[in-house]
């Protein structure tokens, strides 16, 4: 991409501010930004045009009569890897890191957006433009709560700066990719991380008291493919809840509205994109989109070991049990939902299939939320692929 003409600009909205997208907003930091301007068009709760936004960074939209890029987006390969050597601390092996670090240290690029944390709260996400491999390592563990990444967005441009990396989730690629030319840039390269399900700083506070033993040491979690979640603690130490042991009556309504509303869990429009979903437990499921994003993994990949992909089970008829079991906010005494636990993890879906049944779980929820709360929104905010997945279950009224 090569330089643009000067671009329109409107004045940052102020914090705290209403945002265009009120309560659906997911904090992307955009509107903190002079491309505000844009927002009507690029945020992903007021426009969504993740087909269009796809033929634009891979050329060519999903083929959805093709059930790999229906459920994972616009694909050249997919592999399950895990670092050789990983980084100490890092919330799994450091596969995203280890190719930002790499990127900057061989002038691909001269700058990358990454979130690391306030010196008060490791959880208070803090956006940067890294220019060091000791900045992108501050930001090497997860922050599991809404993030305004696009903020840094603005000082892209009055750097100078012509080469960028920018590590993000799904709302935010949309929004950026909405903007991309008109950042000036000469190369973006977008890294991303399948995401659902975050919160807000309070929120949080609340996931972690209800569910964790030890709240103030958690240093990071997440939901893994062993149907747990997975608390890391300052002691190193882990510890293990059960999906079926959640307290979803006291849950349901923790979430973001923006995460109820989304259907872009595994990042349709970065470059490439590192998580851990589609991958056996212990491992890291990597989506190269296309030839950025392969010249991306080419980086790192003698530091990699990596295998094919595998799909097993049938995750329908859990699925289809899930949607009424989450409408209503049951929960399992903790016996039931340890034993449940077991069972699912020897007989259910594992590898590609947990990550379909996880995609299933999650959009027929947010299928129902925006029918419910947004049904104005409906036809026009969730994405063809998205409606012939649901399609496949019968949902409550």
């Amino acid at each position: 991409m090569t330089s643009v003409s000067p671009h329109k600009k409107a004045k940052a909205l102020k914090p705290g501010s209403p945002r265009p997208a009120k309560e659906l907003c997911s904090e992307c930091g955009l509107c903190d930004t002079y491309y505000v301007h844009y927002v009507k068009d690029a945020c992903a709760f007021l426009n969504q045009q993740i087909d269009n936004l796809e033929e634009q960074a891979h050329t060519r939209s999903r083929n959805l009569d093709n059930n790999n890029e229906l459920y994972f987006g616009v694909h050249q390969d997919m592999m399950a890897a895990r670092k050789v050597e990983p980084i100490p601390g890092a919330q799994w092996t450091g596969i995203v890191s280890s190719i930002a670090i790499e990127m900057l240290n061989r002038g691909m690029v001269e700058g990358v957006v990454c979130v690391q944390n306030t010196k008060e709260d490791r959880f208070q996400p803090m956006p940067i433009i890294a220019r060091t491999t000791e900045e992108i390592l501050a930001a090497k563990v997860n922050k599991p709560t809404l993030s305004p990444n696009l903020s840094v967005l603005e000082q892209v441009e009055k750097s100078g700066m012509k080469r960028l990396l920018v590590i993000g989730v799904g709302c935010q690629i949309q929004a950026l990719r909405a903007v991309e030319k008109q950042l000036g840039l000469e190369k973006l390269y977008v890294l991303g991380t399948p995401c659902v399900d975050n919160v807000n700083r309070a929120g949080l506070q609340k996931f972690l008291e209800t569910t964790s033993s030890s709240p103030d040491t958690v240093v990071h979690y997440e939901f893994m493919q062993d149907f747990r979640v997975h608390f890391k603690h300052e002691d190193g130490s882990t510890e293990t809840v059960p999906f079926f042991g959640l307290k979803t009556n006291q849950l349901k309504d923790v979430f973001a509205s923006s995460c109820m509303s989304c259907f872009d869990y595994v990042n349709s429009l970065a470059d490439l994109v590192v998580g851990y979903m589609g991958a056996p437990f212990g491992w890291q499921w990597i989506v190269v989109r296309n030839e950025t994003g392969n010249s991306m993994l080419e980086l790192v990949k003698d530091q990699l070991e990596t295998q094919p992909v595998m799909s097993k089970g049938d995750r329908t008829s859990a699925v289809q049990q899930s949607i009424p079991a989450y409408d209503k906010g049951v929960t399992l005494p903790m016996w039931a939902a340890k034993l449940m636990g077991v069972v699912i993890e020897k007989i259910g879906p594992k590898g590609l299939e947990y990550a379909r049944f996880s995609i299933d779980s999650h959009f027929t929820r947010n299928y129902l939320y925006v029918k419910r709360n947004h049904p104005e929104k409906l036809v026009a905010h969730v994405p063809e692929f998205a409606k012939r997945i649901v399609g496949q279950y019968k949902l409550p009224e």
